[in-house]
């Protein structure tokens, strides 16, 4: 059926269902209550049906947020027998979520990725129509998960509808999907609708009603029901009721005219966080002392607030829901929670929801129940029904201490759902508690570790890490690391000065750790990159030699790597970390290794791994809602795109970081953008530009200034220098980072004073110290070798020893182009020209051809892996990937799996070490 004066929404979602077997997509319908969002999904529904597409809905229910996954178990509830058909991990965490299991908590994206699949599953044979209604109203770990898979539907034969009200917020909602934007009807549609529902509506009181209705598609078939009413209770002139109030007051005035027993019939229906018809009917019977009549439910239903279909009652709007719910006073409230309290036997965490609500004053046996709720929902993974009956549970203690507790535990699930805003209230309502040191303690950590610290600095390093020491000396040890943890992250995204920095680390080697402990060696690779740098590099290889570890400890030593300079280490460690958290669904953490790796991977030249770790490292911390994280791999693919050459790419992501990391003075992010333009400047040979770029980052007054990414990049900074005449200008500098080379072995440090030693040295000189650098242990480090045969080459030929200069040309000509430095390549040849040799072209590889997820694909297919397992490391389903193969062999002009290898120019070694699994070795 036709939707009136909605045409061009219509014509939009036909094109959706027409086009869903060449692609899938996700839609979010917005709009006020009442306009329309219902009947478009409804006309979407008919339309999948009368095409063939199975359709799959769920509907957010606002009495429902407590319930993990709620809104899931009913999406998927149809299609629950090809659960068998996903892999086995999967499966185990979906049904750990629908409570079908009890198994260690699943991680909301490994939910994700099973639900995305299973429902790929069911689109292999037919394609499928998801519809959302009030998305805004979905429990918060159905909403993660749907925001998850509506990332995910590009090459599915699935399209997903959501409809959600203006002014909420959700995970799914801000997930910035393409949107629809319903407005009210044009004055012509809103007249035709209100004639056709209302055709002998008295002339003054159809005016009044499309005055009042605004062009609402519900008010204009819901007020004429009770015009005369609302037109008795008119607003005087001059005041204003928003349509949503008045909606509700007009299907309360409808209310209000159904017999009592109906009108508590419904009251409980309104509270029920179910739809079952028996047990509203039970509750009202208890609550009303005698079974209601058919004659009861017939009532409500001729009052066209509620349908019932199949054993279940559904509100015809949620505002009639709300209406109601918001008529009854306190006590009718309490008495209906209790009553369905009362006749729910089966269902524990339901049972004591309604008998928390139906409670008015503190009492500690319901909070232990609801505090034992939260333990269970916390092992489905439904973190913010966890919070929330935390939250509650404390409101109800009786024991201080209980409550306490209770709130804090709350706030510290609440950081985990990315929630500023609740960790904030919850920290300020247990404040108002007497507290513990050791509550006290977890207060300021959880305020001062949200969001790196970075915003509202409630406490700065030096403070967190005397707290730590106070709660070690008070016998936790565990919250004093987690402290001291948040300590040294601090010394990472500020600058606390050298004072703070050896305070941490004096508290941390003071704690009784083991010193091959992971946590140690990060907080000190963080706290002190150079004074304790030649410890933690000498503990780390130790460390790396023994396997076996847990993945979340193997990311803490790839950073800590990463922090002190030994790029080669930081990228294997890294890498094994990723394959061992990809499994187990820790996407948070996930970004973060890969972060670390494409990080190590920029500063080696090895772009074949640095591009896709950052594009996925990125993509996750945007959907980990990690915005530090995302500014800062976005200064990473700067770093890659001025290796590139693409210096429109550097312009922008750099202009991008920046914006990120200016706000809250995020030094790595303004420091890694620095060092992106740094470096495409000195690509272009802009060596002035890049001079002045690279210039700011010794400077301790600049924001970009950062005591561990500064040495990163000194040969860069003196590359610049010599070739612009400024080579003494940095004398103060050289002589700095000499002095901190004594301290630390860091291999980037000293293979980058070896180059700049050689550039700035005299010409009676540089010879023995080219000669030098190029004779140290380079193996891992192909582009600062390749750097250093360039110079060499270029100081030969000026030496007038052109035929001496041509290998160390030919030989960094080779590196670069194997790397895929662009801008490189083009010196070394033009170098090569200028001695009298020509080169070849530099040939196009896949770097060129490929975008970043592509090359990632790629790499895994030529490995060896199924696209079912590429699908589940990435988590996509293996349809994507199939999708993605098919794009990519013809842009590599090769025709199966088996060709990849050589078109990447993967060597069998390099396929053999790859570990793109479980923590396995592919072979």
């Amino acid at each position: 059926m036709a939707l009136v004066g909605r045409a061009a929404e219509t014509r939009r979602i036909r094109s959706l269902i027409s086009d869903v077997r060449e692609r899938g997509t996700a839609l979010v319908v917005r709009g006020e209550a009442g306009v329309g969002k219902s009947a478009l999904l409804d006309y979407a529904t008919g339309r999948a049906r009368a095409s063939g597409l199975r359709v799959l809905t769920t509907s957010g229910v606002q009495c429902e947020t407590h319930l993990p996954y709620a809104g899931l178990h009913q999406l998927l509830y149809p299609i629950r027998d090809r659960i068998a058909l996903i892999p086995q991990r999967q499966r185990a965490a979906l049904e750990a979520a629908l409570g079908g299991a009890e198994p260690a908590a699943p991680d909301v994206f490994l939910v994700g990725l099973a639900a995305l699949n299973l429902i790929a599953e069911a689109a292999e044979t037919t394609p499928v129509l998801v519809v959302v209604e009030d998305s805004h109203w979905l429990d918060i770990s159905t909403s993660h998960v749907l925001a998850f898979l509506a990332r995910r539907l590009e090459s599915e034969p699935i399209v997903l509808l959501a409809a959600a009200r203006d002014g909420f917020s959700s995970s799914l909602v801000d997930s910035e999907l393409p949107e629809l934007v319903l407005a009210p009807l044009g004055t012509e549609a809103a007249v035709a609708l209100l004639d056709a529902h209302a055709p002998d509506l008295e002339p003054a009181l159809r005016r009044r009603v499309l005055a009042e209705a605004a062009g609402n598609p519900l008010a204009l078939t819901e007020l004429p029901r009770t015009a005369a009413a609302i037109a008795e209770g008119a607003p005087t002139p001059g005041s204003w009721i928003p349509l949503t109030e008045r909606l509700e007051r007009a299907f309360t005035i409808r209310l209000s005219g159904l017999p009592e027993p109906t009108r508590t019939l419904l009251q409980i229906a309104a509270l029920n966080d179910s739809p079952s018809l028996t047990e509203t009917m039970s509750a009202t019977a208890r609550l009303a002392g005698g079974e209601p009549g058919t004659g009861d439910l017939t009532a409500a239903v001729a009052a066209r607030l509620i349908d019932v279909d199949r054993g279940e009652i559904r509100f015809r709007h949620p505002l009639m829901r709300s209406a109601i719910h918001q008529s009854m006073s306190l006590p009718e409230r309490h008495a209906a929670h209790a009553a369905l309290a009362d006749v729910i036997a089966d269902q524990e965490d339901r049972r004591i929801w309604h008998r928390a609500a139906a409670t008015a004053l503190p009492d500690e046996s319901v909070a232990a129940q609801l505090q034992a709720a939260a333990v269970r929902a916390e092992h489905r993974g439904g973190i913010g029904a966890a919070v929330m009956a935390l939250d509650h549970a404390a409101r109800l203690s009786q024991d201080p201490a209980s409550r306490a507790d209770r709130l804090l535990r709350a706030a510290e699930l609440a950081v985990e759902l990315g929630s500023r805003e609740a960790v904030g209230n919850l920290l300020d309502e247990a404040s108002r508690c007497d507290l513990t040191t050791q509550q006290r303690a977890r207060v300021v950590w959880l305020r001062g570790g949200f969001d790196e610290g970075l915003r509202g600095r409630t406490a700065d390093t030096w403070a967190l890490a005397g707290l730590a020491e106070t709660v070690a000396a008070d016998g936790d040890r565990d919250l004093a690391v987690r402290i001291l943890w948040s300590a040294a992250q601090r010394c990472f995204w500020t600058e606390p000065g050298g004072r703070a920095r050896q305070h941490v680390v004096d508290v941390a080697e003071n704690l009784g750790l083991d010193e091959h402990d992971p946590w140690l060696l990060a907080i000190l690779a963080y706290a002190a990159p150079i004074d304790r740098g030649a410890v933690v590099i000498e503990r780390l290889n130790r460390i790396a030699a023994t396997p076996g570890r847990d993945a979340r400890m193997d990311r803490m030593l790839g950073t800590g790597a990463l922090m002190v300079g030994s790029f080669d280490l930081a990228q294997k460690l890294s890498a094994v970390a990723a394959a061992g958290l990809r499994p187990q669904g820790r996407l948070g953490l996930l970004a973060r290794a890969l972060g670390a790796e494409a990080s190590s991977a920029v500063q080696l030249g090895d772009l074949s791994v640095a591009i896709p770790a950052a594009e996925e490292s990125g993509r996750l911390a945007r959907e980990t809602t990690q915005p530090f994280l995302h500014g800062l791999i976005r200064a990473i693919e700067a770093a890659i795109g001025a290796l590139r050459g693409d210096l429109d790419r550097v312009r922008v992501l750099t202009a991008r970081a920046e914006q990120d990391g200016l706000p809250v003075g995020a030094r790595p992010v303004l420091a890694r953008a620095q060092m992106a333009r740094g470096l495409a400047a000195l690509g272009a040979g802009r060596f002035d530009e890049a001079y002045t770029q690279l210039r700011r980052l010794h400077d301790p007054a600049d924001p970009c200034y950062q005591v561990a990414l500064r040495c990163f990049a000194i040969a860069d900074l003196v590359d610049a220098a010599a070739h612009c005449g400024r080579g003494a200008a940095i004398a103060d500098i050289m002589r700095e980072m000499e002095s901190a080379a004594l301290k630390t072995p860091s291999p980037v440090l000293h293979a980058g004073l070896r180059f700049a030693r050689a550039l700035l040295a005299d010409d009676t000189e540089a010879e023995q110290f080219y000669t030098a650098a190029l004779s140290a242990d380079l193996t891992g480090w192909p582009f600062i070798r390749a750097r250093t045969q360039l110079a060499y080459g270029e100081w030969l030929r000026r030496q007038r020893r052109v035929a001496d200069s041509r290998p160390h040309l030919r030989a960094a000509r080779e590196t670069f182009d194997a790397l895929g430095v662009i801008p490189w390549s083009d010196r070394a040849r033009q170098e090569l020209r200028a001695s009298g040799e020509t080169s070849r072209s530099r040939n196009l590889d896949a770097r060129d051809q490929l975008t970043a997820q592509e090359l990632q694909i790629a790499r895994m297919a030529a490995s060896g892996l199924t696209n079912r397992e590429i699908g589940q490391k990435l988590y996509l389903s293996h349809r994507t990937i199939s999708t993605h193969l098919h794009r990519i062999f013809p842009k590599l002009g090769v025709a199966s799996r088996s060709e990849l290898a050589s078109s990447l120019n993967l060597s069998p070694d390099l396929l053999q070490d790859a570990d793109f699994g479980d923590g396995m070795t592919v072979t």
